[in-house]
């Protein structure tokens, strides 16, 4: 599935909930499925500038994709970044660059967060180009 794709999907999972306290909950739910981070990735370098609660992200490159891992201590902020990891893991470095992140604005994610944490969603979503950047020019 290309990352737009998913995210149009993501967009429709999200249209199902009346409310934004059933959005919640299920940002929740995704955070516990979300591909955890190694403990020996867990240092300061993986570590989202920028966010209120302590986010890991972790990319590796598997054959010609990125492969995302992340870990929070917060039970929202692993659920947002479940989303995240779930639009861009396991693709390739220079669609991850080119695609864009409307879909956040399209489950009104954003205008729902508290500003520190919309804060942090964009350091994240930062984070995740950086590693796609880093990978596309080791081509």
């Amino acid at each position: 599935m290309t990352i737009k794709d998913i995210q149009d999907e993501i967009v429709e999972e999200f249209s199902m909930f009346d409310d934004w306290m059933e959005r919640y909950e299920y940002i929740i739910e995704l955070g516990k499925g979300l591909p955890l981070i190694e403990e020996q990735f867990k240092t300061e370098d993986n570590i989202i500038k920028g966010c209120q609660s302590k986010v890991w992200v972790h990319g590796e490159k598997k054959d010609d994709k990125i492969v995302f891992t992340a870990d929070s201590d917060a039970i929202l902020t692993k659920g947002i970044i479940a989303i995240l990891i779930r639009s861009f893991s396991y693709q390739k470095a220079a669609d991850i660059l080119d695609a864009n992140t409307d879909f956040i604005d399209e489950i009104g994610l954003k205008e729902h967060l508290s500003p520190t944490r919309a804060n942090g969603l964009v350091s994240m979503i930062k984070q995740i180009k950086m590693y796609a950047l880093a990978f596309n020019s080791n081509n």
